[in-house]
């Protein structure tokens, strides 16, 4: 059995996507009745002032699928990763998936960034009632300054789920300390999105291709430039 499926983290996640799917309703509802022209018109503002943005999204969950959750465990445990960075906590559904992932490859460290400090405390709650915590770096703030200093170590898995206008620069920002073969996996990135333009061109570095999920995921290898 891997820790994933183990009895307590398989009731906590069904807990937690059960609260999510009933707190985050009110803004999946909104969000169904916009015209494509409104929606276009939110995600426009939303990328020109992502801080704004995380303040209105502070009780939101918004994790990611199921199956791509497990998805990003399986990509984990097949690289034997040690060292992963998750831009995006949340209520840290994925970065229990992730956590998971280490404890099964004999350990490691999961470094993971939040905005909201609310989230970030629930997040720990969540990671301590999982049994994962001691396996987890929340870092409290900007990414782009928290993951400024880097992690120590070359990074082999990156999950990237915060600001979407971000997405581009912190991998950038991680780019020094990808290990040779690193997988990287995004949520919420359609075929026209700037980051998929960005790891799918010819000179980036990166293998990539997207994934079937409804939210638009994308999975990338970073060969080296």
């Amino acid at each position: 059995m891997s820790t994933l499926t183990s009895p307590a983290i398989a009731r906590l996640l069904d807990e937690l996507y059960a609260t999510a799917a009933r707190e985050d309703k009110p803004l999946r509802e909104r969000h169904a009745h916009l015209t494509p022209e409104e929606r276009k018109r939110v995600f426009d503002a939303e990328q020109s002032d992502y801080r704004a943005t995380y303040e209105r999204m502070r009780a939101a969950y918004i994790p990611i699928e199921r199956a791509f959750g497990t998805l990003i465990y399986m990509l984990a445990r097949a690289r034997r990763a040690k060292t992963i960075v998750e831009f995006g906590t949340s209520f840290a559904l994925s970065t229990i998936h992730l956590a998971a992932a280490l404890k099964d490859n004999g350990g490691g460290q999961l470094i993971t960034t939040e905005f909201i400090a609310s989230k970030a405390e629930a997040a720990r709650r969540n990671l301590e009632a999982a049994g994962v915590a001691d396996l987890v770096q929340i870092r409290l703030g900007d990414a782009l300054e928290t993951l400024r200093p880097g992690v120590g170590q070359p990074i082999d898995l990156v999950l990237l789920d915060g600001a979407k206008n971000l997405y581009v620069p912190v991998l950038r920002l991680l780019e020094p300390t990808l290990a040779v073969n690193a997988v990287i996996v995004t949520d919420n990135t359609p075929d026209e999105s700037a980051y998929v333009q960005y790891v799918r061109a010819p000179e980036s570095g990166y293998l990539s291709l997207g994934l079937g999920f409804a939210a638009g995921n994308e999975i990338s290898l970073w060969v080296g430039r």
